[in-house]
């Protein structure tokens, strides 16, 4: 019999629902808010695959176009591999509940999450987050706390909690948030150069906007059965392996992450775990495994909570060396390498036409994107041999991520008529190389001509806390990310932060923890941005020869048949007299692109013919078109033709037309009259 629980959140009517659909899942809950509706179903494995030192879970949001009344676009009538809005919920969804889990529970776990029903406007996103956290509080798995989650919005002025999709597009910050009762896990936001002291406030609105829901789940638990898995324990040797492991290794490991080098560093390491997983039993390959991150984990941890020293010498709040260098691309519409320690970024400025926007197929009505933001991590970037594959989940987050810092300080499209595209390439990283990709990518934007309004930079953060103590780092190494507690990332001007991404590997952090870390962001963010600013301070005034250059025009609406013309037979005319590429959208807006300066003028004179209205009383240059028995038609104005009456060829009595002009002949003509129907009477006599 299915359960069912509802309540308000809000402005919003939420309803859980169980024990009706997929009763074979672990957990399946079905969230209906509007008529906006998702499904979680969570399945995890009864048993631990051997040799597994991780926590395999895997989160599978996707979107069925059935859920708007739509059939997919495309050759393939049928969902195929995930979007990159998928991708990016997914990550979203995966990244506040992997911390809750049991570090020793290691069992496969899957998370999939589909949208039934889609009504424009309640994004189903958030409510995926909703039936995650409902789903998980019902499943029996080893989590430490309930998942809520909240979309705040900043509109006129105010902080706004799960608004609409409408109403999201008049907000300056598009923020989600996600945690428990006890404190906030992740964050991921888009802002319009807001505060600190802002930024601050909307996270802790949507923290305690979430303690509602997380009441109500437990309520909606509590009317359920739930079977609860197993966490299992630890094997009878492990306390012994332990004292014995830490004897051996825990001065080298000290030594080893004394060195500032990280390959250097990473191939002392190296050593140093074979030298204990090579003389183990196999049954303890696994625990030594652990015991040996562990440990890693408590001496760095140790050093920097009691002696304030990080792993490459640097004080908590230094920012390492920048280099910053422009056009190392010859070919390339704007380049720049960005360079901070260890972390190097390649970023490529194009720029296209309207015919080179991405067109957007989803449960919204297609659209186009115009500015695309594309990274990638090749394995040689940390030294490694790898795979080259598809784009993987990490590449597109990290893109979007930059892609949200980047976008607010763009220009409008109608000031700006071009497609953006930016690719990052990491050529070497050690620590947050999606922050160089926003440095780098504000570079290429400055040198290509783009004008953004202001230089976008990003720092990384991270966090060591041990019981009370705690101390916050600015631009973290790879190392510090991955041992610590904390990875923070913000990315702004000068003036106000443009993007905010959080996650937390401990259960919460506190208000003041994110206070500091986000002042501390602000020193090195505007530190990194003064370094940029002496590379390139505004944008060029000049585009790249190899650019295309890309003009606007209006037209009136009307006029828009007369440009494209029947079948476009005018249109592609201009194309090939003119050698530039057009677009008429239905507004009236013509774009006229080329490399060369001559073939836009061209285009556009022939456009400005076309849509142009005859003067009275001016003259023109036309060229005789027809001849009839009471004159000749002469075409005067782009495709215009005025009729030239027999009486208005000569001063003198014409008795012959032929006698006098004839087709294809050039004259001089002045506009007599335009009748309300548009036909010209034009004469040769008045001239």
């Amino acid at each position: 019999m299915k359960i069912e629980h509802k309540f308000e959140l809000g402005n919003q009517q939420i309803t859980l629902e169980t024990n009706r659909i997929a009763k074979q899942a672990d957990a399946s809950v079905v969230v209906t808010c509007g008529e906006t509706m998702v499904m979680a179903n969570i399945c995890a494995a009864k048993t631990q695959k051997p040799d597994i030192d991780f926590f395999p879970l895997t989160v599978n949001y996707q979107e069925k176009y059935y859920a708007s009344g739509k059939i997919p676009g495309g050759f393939f009538k049928r969902e195929a591999r995930p979007t990159e809005r998928e991708t990016l919920t997914s990550r979203l969804i995966d990244r506040p509940i992997r911390p809750l889990f049991h570090k020793n529970f290691k069992n496969e776990t899957q998370v999939t999450l589909t949208v039934l029903s889609y009504d424009s406007v309640v994004d189903p996103d958030i409510i995926a987050m909703y039936a995650t956290g409902a789903a998980l509080a019902i499943s029996g798995l080893p989590v430490a706390g309930t998942l809520g989650s909240a979309r705040v919005g900043y509109i006129d002025g105010k902080l706004v909690a799960n608004p609409s999709i409408q109403d999201m597009e008049n907000s300056e910050l598009d923020l989600v948030v996600a945690g428990t009762e006890e404190g906030v896990l992740m964050v991921e936001s888009e802002a319009q150069e807001l505060s600190e002291n802002i930024m601050l406030e909307a996270v802790m609105f949507g923290h305690d906007f979430y303690q509602t829901f997380i009441k109500e789940v437990q309520s909606f638990a509590s009317k359920t059965e739930i079977k609860t898995f197993e966490v299992p324990s630890l094997p009878d040797f492990y306390e012994g392996l332990q004292k014995d492991v830490e004897t051996k290794i825990s001065d080298p490991i000290r030594e080893a992450y004394g060195l500032v080098d990280k390959q250097e560093r990473s191939q002392k390491l190296t050593e140093i775990r074979s030298s204990i997983i090579d003389n183990v039993e196999d049954d303890q390959i696994l625990a030594a495994t652990t015991i040996i991150k562990d440990i890693e984990k408590e001496v760095v941890r140790g050093d920097i909570i009691k002696n304030k020293s990080r792993i490459d010498g640097r004080k908590l709040d230094e920012v390492r060396q920048i280099t910053c260098e422009l056009d190392i691309l010859p070919r390339a519409h704007g380049s720049s390498l960005f360079t901070r320690g260890e972390t190097q970024a390649l970023v490529v400025t194009t720029l296209g036409t309207g015919d080179d926007e991405q067109m957007i197929d989803s449960l919204d009505p297609m659209h186009k994107q115009h500015f695309m933001l594309h990274y990638n991590f090749p394995p040689y970037s940390v030294g490694e041999v790898g795979r080259v594959g598809a784009t993987g989940r990490r590449e597109i987050g990290h893109g979007k991520l930059a892609w949200r810092a980047v976008h607010p300080m763009l220009p409008k499209k109608e000031d700006f008529p071009y497609t953006l595209r930016l690719v990052s390439e990491i050529t070497e990283s050690n620590g947050s190389s999606s922050m160089a990709t926003v440095c780098g990518s504000s570079l290429a934007l400055m040198a290509a001509g783009v004008p953004i309004k202001k230089h976008i930079g990003g720092i990384a953060m991270g966090l060591i806390k041990e019981g009370e103590n705690f101390v916050v780092l600015s631009d973290i190494l790879g190392d510090e990310d991955h041992l610590g507690d904390m990875d923070f990332k913000v990315a702004g001007t000068m003036d106000g932060i443009t993007s905010l991404q959080m996650d937390i590997k401990i259960t919460s952090i506190t208000k003041e923890i994110m206070e500091i870390a986000l002042n501390q962001a602000s020193g090195g963010r505007k530190h990194i941005i003064g370094v940029m600013s002496d590379a390139i301070s505004e944008a060029r005034t000049k585009f790249s020869k190899h650019a295309p250059q890309v003009i606007s025009i209006t037209i009136d609406k009307a006029k828009i048949k007369d440009v494209i013309g029947s079948g476009g037979k005018v249109i592609k005319n201009i194309v090939e007299v003119s050698g530039a590429k057009l677009e008429v959208n239905d507004d009236g807006i013509v774009k006229i692109a080329s490399n060369n300066e001559e073939s836009i003028n061209k285009a556009k004179q022939m456009v400005e013919d076309i849509v142009a209205e005859p003067e009275v009383g001016k003259v023109y240059t036309g060229k005789v078109v027809k001849i009839v028995e009471f004159g000749a038609f002469v075409n005067f104005m782009g495709a215009r033709d005025g009729l030239l009456h027999v009486s208005q060829i000569s001063q003198k009595r014409v008795e012959n037309v032929s006698d006098v002009l004839s087709e294809g002949q050039e004259v001089q003509v002045k506009v007599l009259d335009v009748d309300r129907a548009g036909k010209v009477k034009l004469s040769m006599k008045e001239v």
